[in-house]
């Protein structure tokens, strides 16, 4: 098979895609499916919800590779059905991109400390409790500016908060 005749899906979640209310291939992912094209790959559409697992399992089983856009919380749901899923069909030999194992080291933040001193690091701490938190960050916002911290896992946003000391 040539790279031009791939089938790569991109996987994304319908209770999003419904709210912006287009299809994918116009909406947020429209210039990856433009990429792919321009590539001679020939992208198509899933969108996820954990009601039709088994449909779009049978889907990605017939195709060469899935871009997984998904968050980890959705509409109350977490990833936990589409990951299994997402294991058997890289088991059977489909290349899955954001493949969950990797995302379960990688997409905590704890990868922002642990990559801290590389190009793209800054100023990072890491607070391991609420009394690590409670005893250094004081400090360390007394040494002026304002903080921003993460919750170890979180996405869109959601688990960050700007901290400064009050005036």
């Amino acid at each position: 098979m040539t790279a031009e005749s791939r089938r790569v899906v991109i996987l994304s979640h319908r209770a999003r895609e419904a709210r912006e209310a287009t299809t994918p291939e116009r909406g947020r992912f429209g210039i990856v499916f433009e990429a792919l094209t321009a590539l001679g790959a020939r992208p198509e559409a899933a969108l996820y919800h954990d009601d039709c697992c088994d449909r779009i399992r049978r889907q990605l089983l017939q195709v060469d590779g899935v871009l997984v856009w998904v968050n980890p919380e959705e509409g109350g749901r977490d990833r936990s059905i589409l990951d299994a899923m997402l294991r058997e069909v890289a088991a059977a030999g489909v290349f899955v991109s954001a493949h969950p194992d990797v995302i379960l080291k990688m997409g905590t933040k704890e990868v922002l400390y642990e990559t801290r001193t590389l190009g793209w690091g800054c100023d990072t701490h890491r607070y391991r409790s609420s009394a690590d938190l409670r005893r250094e960050l004081p400090a360390r916002l007394a040494a002026g500016g304002a903080r921003v911290l993460k919750q170890n896992r979180g996405h869109g946003g959601d688990g960050v908060w700007e901290v400064a000391l009050a005036d």
